[in-house]
């Protein structure tokens, strides 16, 4: 829980209307401003944009890298804290954040747009995914998901059972109905969160969360299977690699299996920090956390402490179109040498 709660504590019913960008019923917002110190307060994602890298952080922060190596930040419609940014091509991609903010950019990061935003909701969303330009969907705390199937125009809420543990499910559905009020009041706190989505390279999406929840789907998420897992703490991490999936969490717990997915072995880390982020980097698999823990997983699944950060959390790596690497965190985004 450590990862959510940091997202929840930084900043902070089943039945949601469909929200639209262009609807007169759209909440105000109030615009972000420039704040001078911006790549040194949190930071939670960065993502690539062609060539581009854009960041996202706490207060609607987002930062273009330039040139010169400097983080630029650009005026976004919202002050809430960001949580994930991901892009389709090098020039749309999605934002989200706290009161199920969803923000959309079409010119690369240079201008954001507010597609959902939920006061009265008031949950982060912690990922989203398009798998094109017109259909994503994203997923926060308690089992939050929003699917669009227009580019963000309009996003709908959707409830899955099937990601239920199973006493869970039988309370849910005998409550449905002996007392339908409860049973709506049940369902709108009884998922665990949802932290993650992994795109697979069979096309299958991932899913973790918290309670050791990991689930695969073969339909972009309209339909979900929990798989087997033994781990029931919070998952916050997951990549593909080496024709292996691997997932971590809480006190440096990971686990890789084969792309059946069915069996999933633990792997032995240099220090017991929660996992926070993966990367793809120079060939190896990258892990950042909490304590500024920067962990190499080899392909034979050896690990190595290569750096520790004191004093701060990690949440990514990513390398410029240079390949400079930078590093986010609660420092903010910061240049890292890797021997």
């Amino acid at each position: 829980m450590k990862y959510a709660k940091l997202l929840c504590t930084v900043c902070a019913i089943l039945s949601v209307p469909t929200f639209s960008a262009q609807s007169s019923e759209a909440p105000s917002v109030i615009t972000s401003q420039i704040q001078p110190l911006a790549a040194r307060s949190l930071v939670l994602d960065i993502a690539t944009a062609g060539e581009q890298l854009v960041a996202v952080g706490e207060r609607g922060h987002i930062l273009r890298l330039m040139s010169d190596n400097h983080w630029q930040q650009v005026v976004t419609p919202s002050r809430n804290l960001l949580t994930r940014v991901r892009f389709l091509d090098s020039q749309n991609g999605w934002a989200v954040g706290h009161d199920a903010s969803i923000l959309h950019t079409r010119d690369g990061g240079l201008s954001w747009q507010l597609q959902y935003h939920s006061e009265a909701l008031a949950r982060p969303l912690f990922d989203m995914y398009f798998n094109d330009i017109k259909n994503g969907i994203a997923v926060g705390a308690y089992g939050l998901l929003l699917r669009t199937r227009d580019g963000g125009k309009h996003w709908s809420r959707e409830f899955h059972d099937e990601l239920l543990l199973e006493d869970d499910r039988t309370y849910l559905l005998q409550l449905k109905t002996d007392d339908p009020a409860a049973y709506q009041q049940e369902s709108d706190s009884i998922l665990p969160h949802f932290n993650r989505l992994l795109p697979l390279s069979d096309g299958r999406l991932l899913l973790l969360g918290e309670m050791g929840l990991v689930a695969i789907s073969h339909d972009f998420g309209n339909h979900w299977q929990r798989l087997p897992f033994d781990y029931q703490g919070s998952l916050f991490a997951a990549q593909e690699y080496n024709g292996r999936v691997y997932v971590a969490g809480l006190r440096g717990n990971v686990f890789v299996s084969d792309l059946t997915l069915q069996q999933w072995q633990p792997l032995a880390l240099p220090q017991s920090a929660t996992i926070n982020g993966m990367a793809l980097i120079a060939g190896h698999l990258w892990l950042m956390g909490n304590s500024g823990v920067l962990i190499k997983l080899r392909a034979d699944n050896r690990a190595s402490l290569e750096q520790q950060l004191k004093g701060e959390n990690l949440l990514t790596l990513a390398a410029d179109r240079s390949g400079n690497l930078w590093l986010a965190g609660t420092k903010g985004l910061q240049p890292i040498t890797l021997k």
